[in-house]
Formats: structure tokens, C-alpha cells, sequence
């Protein structure tokens, strides 16, 4: 006797859904075979090509597009679409990859299509137009300051290839005496004398130390190397000015703060050249930058990678998991199989990690949580663990406009004894003793 076909366990959610195999020189789109005779098409990666795909697309009512995060090469397609008035899904890779069969675009862009009608993808987290024009400029700006460092390190190489030491007796050749000098050295100076009358009273090396390092083994193409390098330099440093003039005039437009309102600072080298965190003060309506690791500029960072909208996190839980800063617990026949984060990247966990390795030299319960995480743990997961801390206070002040209160580190350490106290006694009546105080 047959035996009756089972229904199918995925009913289908959106019948119009297309799914998008996104290249660098081809797209292959899928649509739904009842619509079309031709359901498969491919379209190129030029603009008036993608626009095709766009009328295509609705010509087969379409209403929902799902595509795979695909390099860069998906950004251009994805705006396009979501201009048009399509409900745009960008999904990671790993979540579509398990095709059976010959792998192929065209079954890509099939297996996509299908996953997505029957409602089983996920859409990656996407800022809002403000957040990505931030985003831009704060990434872009990171690649400069790289950029700049490099210079400043074959700076160092071509002065010690001749052999001047001035790098292991100045912090900072880039400072002002660090850069009078070399500024004297490319225009033709040698004398030991003359350069040392150039340093900063600020300095702590004596003279007598500057004198002696700087008594190099002068060559014509280490002096030309290191020429380009100062210059270079000095133009990636002129271009991240201009960058950071673009990012305080970002920040002005959702601020409304007027030009009179803007306070200037001066700190790191590398963070921004403005009051960053007093705009994004009044965008928020709390000071981030209390919050202890957080800088003026590490604020901007993480606010271009997030946002200002926490309500697409519904908890801090799913906002740290998002972050890749909770662990992955893999659990099977009730038992925990692994808990090991996973490798992927994300910008704004990195920056928190950032945050949480600043703060372990400093006086707080934060450094404390580090340290003893640490001593159980290792400093790797340390990290990891005061990141994740820093990132739900930052989650809460965010989304509920709290303002941080820290704990007192007093009150953090009885607290702790407290708990470590409980735990013992609890541990000591399973065995039948009983703890007495000294």
C-alpha cells in the first residue's frame, strides 16, 4: 500500500521573493517559476544593467530580494533596491551554503530564492543612510592613520640604516623636536650642535645623548628615503584633518549644534581633532565617553559600526552575541558540546575589546572583573569577558538614556568576598566541615 506524500514541513511565507548570486562582473537572479517562463536570468554589474535587473524585478512583482554579503560588490545593488521600494535581505554566506549537488550561480541564486520564501533567512544587521555615511568616513579614516604609521616607520628604518639613533632617545620623532630635526636633516643639516639647538625644553634626554645620537653614517638615497617618508607623512596627516573635518560636519547635521557650540580638544594624535563626544552627547542624550575605555574617538567608532537605534537589539544579550563578544554554546542530548566564540570579526566587538585593554592598568571595579577573570581564565578571554561588560553598559546608556554610574571598587570587592565567602561555606557543608573566621 502507497504511502501518502507528507506535506511539505516549510510552508511557504513569500511567494514573490527573488534571490540574488551576487559577483564582481555578474548577478544571477531567481524568481518564482510560477511567475515567469524564464525564472533564472543574469545581469551584469553596471549600472545601467543592475537598473534592468530593477524593472525586471518588478515586472515579476517581486516584493522581497534576498542576496549574500559578498565582498563590497553587493553595496551598490543593495541601495538601488532598497530606493526602488523592495524589502532588501542581506544574508550571511554561511547561512545559504549548504547546496546540494553540483555548486553553481545559477543554483545559488535557486537555493536562495527558496530559503528565503519559506522565511528561513536572517537579515545582517544594516545602519540607517546617517550611520553608513559615518561609517565611511570613520573607516576611511582608520586607513589613513595606517597609512601614516607606515610612513612613520620607514622614518624610523631609513634613520637607522644611517645609523642615527635619535628614535630610542626622543618617544616621538613625530612631536615637534622629533620632526624640527628631521625637517633640518632632509634640508642639508648635519651638525650635531645645530641640530640639538632645535629640541623642546619638554624633552628628557640630555643634550649630550641627542649629540651622540644623532652622529649618523649620512647616505644620499637613505636621505631621499626618509624625505618621501617625512612628506608622506605630513600629507596623510593633512588629509585626516580634512576627514575629520567631513565626520564634525556629520555629526553638526544631526547634532544641531552651531559653530559657537563646538568646543576643540586636544589629545591623542590619533583621535579626532574636535569635541566629538559633546555632539554625541546631545544626540544621545547621555556622555559615552564615561564610560570607562571610551575616548572621543573610540565613541564615533563604535556609533558609525552600531548606530543610535538600540531597539534592533530586543536585549543586551542578543546586542553582545551580535558583537561576537558572548559564547557560542553548541548543546546536544542536553550536554554543552562547545562554547568557543566563533573567529569571524566584527568592527564594533573589536573596538570594545579595544576598550577593554585600556582599562586594565586603571583603578576600577572594570580592572578588577579584568584581573580576576584573568587569573582563572587567561588574559585572552579576560578581554573578552570585560568587553562584553563594557558593551551592555554601553547597550543600556544608550538605549534607556542612563548615565553611567561606575561602583565603587570598595563596594565591587566586598561584594565579591561576599560571594566567594557563600560559595565556600556551601562547598565546605557538602563535605560536613564548617568554616571559621581567623
Amino acid at each position: 500500500m502507497m504511502m501518502r506524500q507528507k506535506k511539505n514541513a516549510f510552508p511557504v511565507i513569500h511567494p514573490n521573493a527573488a534571490g540574488i548570486d551576487i559577483s564582481s562582473k555578474e548577478h544571477y537572479v531567481a524568481v518564482n517559476p510560477a511567475i515567469t517562463q524564464q525564472a533564472i536570468r543574469s545581469f551584469g554589474a553596471f549600472t545601467d544593467e543592475l537598473e534592468q535587473m530593477v524593472g525586471w524585478l518588478k515586472d515579476c512583482k517581486v516584493d522581497t530580494v534576498a542576496m549574500e554579503a559578498t565582498g563590497i560588490y553587493w553595496i551598490s545593488l543593495f541601495l538601488l533596491l532598497q530606493d526602488a521600494g523592495f524589502e532588501v535581505v542581506l544574508v550571511n554566506a554561511r547561512h545559504v551554503k549548504n547546496v546540494s549537488g553540483k555548486k553553481t550561480d545559477i543554483s545559488d541564486a535557486e537555493w536562495i530564492r527558496q530559503l528565503h520564501s519559506c522565511g528561513l533567512l536572517s537579515a545582517s544587521f544594516q545602519p540607517d543612510t546617517f550611520t553608513r555615511t559615518l561609517r565611511t568616513y570613520m573607516r576611511h579614516r582608520k586607513n589613513l592613520l595606517d597609512m601614516s604609521a607606515t610612513h612613520i616607520r620607514m622614518m624610523h628604518k631609513a634613520l637607522e640604516q644611517m645609523n642615527i639613533k635619535l628614535q630610542h632617545v626622543i618617544a616621538d620623532i613625530t612631536g615637534k623636536s622629533g620632526q624640527a630635526i628631521i625637517g633640518a636633516i632632509i634640508n642639508g643639516c648635519t651638525d650635531t650642535d645645530t641640530l640639538v639647538g632645535l629640541l623642546d625644553h619638554r624633552i628628557k634626554a640630555t643634550h649630550e645623548e641627542v649629540r651622540r645620537s644623532l652622529n649618523g653614517i649620512w647616505k644620499p638615497e637613505h636621505l631621499f628615503e626618509l624625505q618621501q617618508s617625512f612628506e608622506l607623512y605630513h600629507f596623510y596627516q593633512q588629509k585626516i584633518i580634512d576627514c575629520d573635518k567631513r565626520i564634525e560636519e556629520q555629526l553638526l547635521e544631526k547634532s544641531n549644534m552651531t559653530a559657537a557650540q563646538k568646543k576643540h580638544i586636544k589629545g591623542n594624535k590619533s583621535d579626532l581633532s574636535f569635541d566629538a563626544a559633546g555632539m554625541l552627547q546631545q544626540i544621545t542624550g547621555t556622555d559615552i565617553t564615561a564610560l570607562f575605555g571610551i575616548n572621543n574617538n573610540t565613541a564615533t567608532e563604535l556609533f558609525s559600526e552600531v548606530g543610535f537605534d538600540m531597539s534592533k537589539w530586543p536585549t543586551a544579550k542578543h546586542f553582545t552575541s551580535w558583537l561576537n563578544l558572548a559564547p557560542n554554546n553548541k548543546i546536544s542530548g542536553g550536554k554543552l558540546l562547545s562554547s568557543k566564540i566563533p573567529k569571524k570579526k566584527n568592527r564594533a566587538g573589536q573596538v570594545f575589546k579595544m576598550a577593554a585593554y585600556a582599562i586594565q592598568r586603571s583603578k576600577n571595579w572594570l580592572s578588577a572583573f579584568y584581573h580576576r577573570i584573568k587569573a582563572r581564565s587567561g588574559p585572552a578571554k579576560a578581554i573578552t569577558a570585560t568587553a562584553r561588560k563594557i558593551a551592555t553598559i554601553f547597550y543600556k546608556m544608550i538605549k534607556y538614556k542612563e548615565t553611567f554610574k561606575p561602583i565603587p571598587l570598595n563596594h565591587y570587592q566586598e561584594s565579591l568576598q561576599t560571594t566567594q565567602i557563600k560559595r565556600l561555606e556551601k562547598q565546605a557543608k557538602k563535605l560536613g566541615l564548617q568554616l571559621k573566621p581567623i
